[in-house]
């Protein structure tokens, strides 16, 4: 499988740290690059008004020389790595104190004090007189509440990105550390998501191969531990349907295949002459219960389809569970009569009402008298015993037979099976009577137990819903 998904993160990886380092170039560098401009023009004009009100006024009433206001500027010049220009009211120079490499004109082209507006300051090589970009701020110099004069100062913007280069580098520091942080992340996915998918998607694969033995390993409890461990779970559950299913292909097959090959083998002797006709009515019979017994099997699969299907419709309704344990135990009077079996009934005085499906329960308390039957005895009894206790009739059906071997008795409950004390017996047996009376009653929400021994004989108690 190729590792598509594991590419793409990594591309993805790749383009988010060109993208973080071009967005920190650029954007971040720009808006760090303002605001370090607005914080020198604010710096600038308040030293610009300083200037402009406590001093250059005096030059103006002859208090101060002009060689003093030309050391006062040499002096700002210094501190504030910027060029003063001290002009008249109409841009005329008065003095300036000047950068290296930088002059100032005798007067200003197009002088307007109000082109500064409300930014406090202008960005620009201003009206062409410097070489580099440069902050321009104006202060008015007042004197008797007019204006007389103005201080500009000339700010090389060069000055600020040296400023903004220092500031970036812990920028450019933390944009790598992030970067390699994340990396962190790329081996999370590659580790609890990349790996664990990878081990499904092949999973998925040899599941659609037919291999259903193999499994994922599982070392999280989270969705993907979750989810590779409901796959194996599926995939366990898949092969056990795949056994179950060629093992009630092998035993129906069986099934069918003993009565048909008898049945067969009768009709081409009796077709050939080897049978001579006297004898025709005794092997009509054999073929006859070879008959019945596929006819028995038909009828189990197809009641044991309904549960599969899931199409087992329920007709519950009330009724006297002690009548039809009557009806049904009458109706194996011609088969009791020729081995000399009895059956007790031990039943609660009046009616007894449950609240079930009275064609279901009836086929529960045939199967079973059925079976009781088939291992009692002859001169034996079968006792059917009918209890209350809580809300619950108790139904119980005790043989004095064979019993089942303990370690047998879980397995009574599977489809097609026949214990080894039960073959000798057992001839027209399915093997799936009990599974049918398991269903019905599970589909009831009831339960029913078994108590067996071997040689003593076997009691089938099951429980269902007691109207009072």
């Amino acid at each position: 499988m190729k590792s598509i998904l594991h590419l793409k993160f990594i591309a993805l990886y790749i383009i988010f740290g060109f993208l973080c380092l071009f967005t920190t170039a650029t954007l971040t560098t720009q808006l760090v690059t303002n605001r370090l401009m607005e914080d020198t023009s604010r710096t600038l004009y308040r030293e610009a008004t300083l200037i402009a009100d406590d001093y250059l006024p005096s030059y103006f009433t002859d208090d101060s020389s002009l060689y003093a206001v030309q050391s006062q500027l040499a002096a700002m010049r210094l501190y504030l790595e910027a060029s003063l220009w001290f002009v008249d009211a109409d841009g005329n120079l008065i003095t300036s104190s000047n950068m290296e490499g930088t002059s100032a004109p005798e007067a200003i082209e197009n002088f307007d004090p109000a082109e500064i507006g409300g930014d406090r300051f202008l960005s620009g090589t201003y009206h062409g007189y410097f070489d580099e970009e440069v902050i321009t701020v104006m202060a008015p110099v007042t004197q008797r509440y007019s204006t007389v004069g103005y201080l500009l100062i000339h700010s090389p913007v060069s000055l600020i990105e040296d400023r903004c280069r220092p500031i970036m580098i812990p920028v450019y520091i933390s944009l790598g550390v992030i970067y390699l942080l994340s990396f962190i992340f790329l081996l999370g996915f590659q580790f609890f998501v990349f790996r664990p998918l990878k081990q499904i998607t092949e999973a998925a694969r040899q599941y659609a191969l037919g291999n259903l033995d193999y499994e994922i390993p599982v070392y999280t409890h989270d969705e993907m531990g979750h989810l590779s461990a409901s796959l194996n779970y599926m995939a366990a559950q898949l092969k056990d349907m795949d056994d179950y299913q060629k093992k009630i292909v092998a035993n129906v097959s069986h099934d069918f295949r003993s009565p048909l090959t008898s049945m067969k083998g009768y009709v081409e002797a009796m077709a050939d002459g080897t049978i001579p006709p006297e004898l025709y009515g005794k092997y009509l019979k054999i073929i006859l219960f070879e008959t019945e017994r596929l006819t028995d099997l038909t009828g189990d699969l197809l009641t044991l389809n309904e549960f599969d299907t899931k199409e087992l419709l329920l007709d519950k309704a009330e009724f006297d569970i002690q009548e039809v344990i009557k009806g049904t135990a009458e109706s194996f009077e011609a088969v009791c009569t020729p081995k000399h079996i009895s059956i007790e009934l031990l039943l609660m005085p009046g009616k007894v009402i449950v609240y079930a499906d009275r064609r279901k329960i009836q086929q529960v308390l045939y199967n079973l008298l059925d079976n009781a039957i088939k291992f009692s005895d002859n001169e034996s009894s079968i006792t059917v015993e009918v209890s209350l206790r809580s809300d619950k009739a108790f139904i119980s059906v005790r043989d004095h037979g064979i019993g089942i071997p303990r370690k047998e008795q879980n397995k009574i409950w599977e489809r097609f099976y026949k214990s080894d004390l039960s073959r000798g017996k057992d001839k027209k047996g399915t093997g799936l009577g009990l599974s049918i009376v398991k269903e019905i009653i599970q589909a009831h929400d009831e339960h029913i137990n078994v108590i067996s021994t071997e040689g003593v004989g076997t009691e089938f108690i099951f429980s269902l819903p007691f109207i009072e």
